[in-house]
């Protein structure tokens, strides 16, 4: 495991048991941001780095019962939390490396990333790997709960141009990865990125 990867489970895994309930609120955001995939009756969806398994529900929801849900993760206590949390019936739990999924190519009709994307590694490689597993014109939701300036403000920092969620950072990237962003909202009460898998 590289540097990278203990990082972000030493992060987490610290705060896995706690983690739902010092965001008890999130709920409503994470369904709207579930909505805007557009997801149909069947389709096959990822949520990437799925932590304590907020997503899994509403994605559930959406695709029914004949559709496929993964939550995929690197840090088994988000995994074990969100069993717990009976979160688990909703999709199947994969503890893996999203950089790196044990997926066919274009297996997925969407990818949902909440708070993903400051935590990839290499950005560009990462997100290939994202768009690998999703056929084409399938879609990618880069999602936060909070805006990018709510976030640095609760983190006790200053959000600067080289911000990687940046509306001109993140559109060349997502392009260079084989994404067309589709739309791009930072409000204070969320972040949320649309993209379509190029053809």
């Amino acid at each position: 495991m590289n540097d990278d990867h203990t990082h972000v489970q030493e992060f987490f895994s610290s705060r896995a048991a706690d983690w739902d309930s010092r965001f008890p609120d999130d709920g409503p955001a994470y369904a709207a941001a579930v909505d805007s995939l557009g997801l149909r009756e069947g389709d096959r969806v990822l949520d990437a780095g799925c932590g304590t398994g907020r997503a899994l529900p509403p994605l559930r929801a959406a695709v029914g019962p004949s559709g496929v849900v993964i939550g995929a993760d690197l840090t088994p206590a988000m995994l074990r939390a969100a069993v717990r949390a009976g979160r688990g019936r909703a999709g199947q739990l994969l503890l893996t490396d999203v950089t790196a999924l044990p997926l066919r190519r274009e297996s997925l009709d969407a990818v949902f990333g909440a708070g993903l994307v400051s935590h990839l590694p290499r950005p560009a490689e990462n997100l290939r790997e994202l768009a690998r597993v999703v056929r084409p014109g399938g879609t990618l939701a880069l999602f936060h709960p909070i805006g990018r300036a709510a976030l640095a403000a609760r983190q006790g920092r200053r959000i600067t141009p080289d911000d990687l969620r940046a509306e001109p950072n993140l559109g060349p990237l997502l392009a260079a990865s084989g994404w067309r962003m589709t739309s791009y909202a930072d409000e204070d009460a969320r972040f949320l990125v649309l993209a379509t898998r190029a053809g």
